[in-house]
């Protein structure tokens, strides 16, 4: 399509698997000057004496790292033998485009280009491998809670007309997601096992506005033209880290901005970091969207103006009776959903918990000190209701999660004094990076008092504390 938009004087034609022969036979009689293929498809018409690529003068290998990789290496071998003759000096000007390039292509490729071949490397010695366009958060979430969560990110990061494309590692997960009945946004799946035919009907309809959120494979990280899409969203982080470039390339493109998010369990923290410090960015760890944020969001952009004169005299029945603001406020409630917002940890995303911060006036050295002032007004029972601690960043503090319905009786019974503060988080805060040990259970000298969950179990060092603290 772009080659046809650039000019109207060299025949195009596009060929690959899936699509009837015939057609393609009918253009090879006429004659093309810019011929765009799959080399499965290109070599069958090779291979039945259709196709000579004898005249060709331009071979252009897109995402070349995935073309000379061992998939695709010998049949794309195959098709440039047959355009270029060994010591010639009249072979095709080559030119080889990728976002990533692994040393091991530049070997590869001398075999099919001169040797004072030109690389023209537009990242350079920049550390970051990623579109500077593109913002990168990540969630910590399991994977049960994770289609829950989506619907809610997608509504906040995207809005109701927003196009979205959410990345899968497997087939099976991708179809099971596009029908999961906790994603609130129409969606459609796009892998391997789809006909071409459908793949195509699929693209065009997220081209066009007719679904919001397409759930793919890697199948569509590389080379296909999605304009436009404003949130990218990878289920877990792909241990190979030029998947994750090529994946979050999909947004911030053509000057526009875009935003990546990256779901995580606690067991992937280090392939997050591998990321990292592959790719040349940095994450923001944020939590899942609270209710005030999703409600913010649906109320932006949930009527369309066309539809509001339809619904003006009852407005009009609503003010008369409960009041402007009241009406407005239940109208806002409705649209949004919140009458089903579930409350979640913004620390690991899961339903029925909230996130409290506990600030200090002081440095903390260890989290017993902050157990120490929560259980002096809360009580030893507080032990029980408390999960998932973790220490603020620069350790003034920590941030923990309550279940929802112990709330409003911990808020009751707490006073902040000159040392401690303590309240309802609006966000994820900024933490301490946990130590790698922290996830490979206790050591052989003991937990320190700490079960796995992050609560405090006393320990032999917690009991000596707790008695002379008596």
């Amino acid at each position: 399509r772009d080659f046809k938009n650039l000019t109207k004087k060299l025949s195009v034609a596009c060929f690959y698997g899936g699509t009837p022969y015939k057609a393609q036979f009918d253009l090879l009689k006429i004659g093309i000057d810019i011929l765009v293929g799959t080399p499965g498809r290109i070599n069958d018409h090779i291979q039945n004496s259709k196709l000579d690529l004898s005249n060709v003068k331009h071979v252009v290998l897109d995402e070349v790292d995935h073309m000379l990789d061992m998939g695709f290496a010998e049949q794309v071998e195959e098709i440039l033998g047959f355009a270029y003759k060994k010591g010639s000096e009249n072979n095709p000007q080559t030119l080889l485009f990728s976002a990533t390039c692994p040393h091991w292509v530049y070997d590869v490729a001398k075999k099919y280009m001169k040797g004072e071949y030109e690389q023209i490397d537009l990242i350079g010695k920049k550390t970051q491998r990623t579109a500077t366009t593109v913002e990168h958060l990540a969630i910590q979430c399991r994977s049960s809670q994770r289609a829950e969560v989506l619907g809610d990110i997608i509504q906040v990061y995207s809005g109701s007309r927003g196009r979205t494309i959410i990345f899968c590692e497997t087939k099976k997960e991708a179809n099971e997601l596009a029908l999961n009945s906790s994603l609130k946004q129409d969606a459609q799946s796009l892998h391997g096992d789809i006909p071409q035919k459908q793949r195509e009907v699929t693209l065009k309809g997220f081209r066009n506005g007719v679904f919001e959120v397409l759930i793919a494979t890697n199948v569509a990280a590389r080379g296909l033209d999605i304009p436009e899409v404003d949130l990218v969203i990878q289920c877990s982080p792909p241990k190979d880290v030029d998947s994750y470039i090529h994946r979050s390339g999909r947004t911030g493109r053509a000057g526009r901005t875009g935003i990546c998010i990256c779901f995580y369990q606690r067991r992937e923290e280090d392939l997050l970091k591998q990321v990292e410090q592959k790719a040349g960015i940095t994450f923001k760890r944020i939590g899942v969207p609270s209710a005030t944020d999703i409600i913010k969001a649906s109320s932006n952009d949930a009527i369309p103006p066309f539809a509001i004169d339809y619904f003006r005299q009852s407005a009009r029945e609503l003010i008369a009776e409960k009041g402007a603001v009241d009406a407005l406020a239940a109208a806002l409630a409705h649209i949004s959903g919140a009458s089903s917002i579930q409350q979640r940890s913004f620390l690991n995303s899961t339903a029925g918990y909230v996130t409290m911060v506990l600030k200090c006036s002081i440095e903390m050295r260890t989290m017993s000190y902050a157990w120490r002032g929560l259980k002096e007004q809360l009580g030893e029972e507080i032990d029980d209701k408390i999960s998932a601690m973790r220490f603020l960043k620069g350790k003034m503090g920590v941030c923990f999660d309550i279940p929802v319905n112990e709330l409003n009786q911990i808020q009751e019974r707490w006073q902040d004094t000159r040392r401690w503060q303590l309240a309802v988080a609006k966000e994820l805060p900024e933490l301490e990076e946990q130590p790698q040990e922290a996830s490979r259970g206790p050591s052989r000298f003991g937990d320190g008092g700490f079960r796995r969950n992050g609560k405090f179990n006393g320990g032999s060092w917690g009991r000596r504390f707790n008695k002379s603290s008596d």
